[in-house]
């Protein structure tokens, strides 16, 4: 019963922290922060791509979600990937 209760704290705890990481890192709502790693990503992105940031790629997603927050799909994804990390680290500790 232990683990079930850690694998729902952990996926609950990265729901949460999902937004504050994404902004800690430079992808705000305001935009990607100057100076900021994301600024970095963004910048490696578009000399790799030829100038600009390709829809899809990773920068382009996660600035999305910086901007607007996580969608449901990638609130539940996120979730998962939580709650599936904390059951396989209660499994093996």
């Amino acid at each position: 019963m232990g683990s079930y209760l850690f694998a729902a704290c952990a996926a609950g705890g990265a729901v949460i922290s999902a937004p504050l990481v994404l902004g800690a890192v430079g992808f705000t709502s305001a935009g990607i922060a100057a100076g900021s790693y994301a600024a970095t990503m963004m910048s490696s992105a578009a000399i790799a791509n030829g100038g600009g940031v390709a829809a899809g790629s990773a920068v382009a997603v996660l600035q999305s979600a910086g901007m607007a927050g996580l969608s449901t799909t990638a609130t539940a994804a996120v979730a998962s990937a939580g709650g599936s990390v904390a059951g396989l680290l209660a499994v093996l500790i």
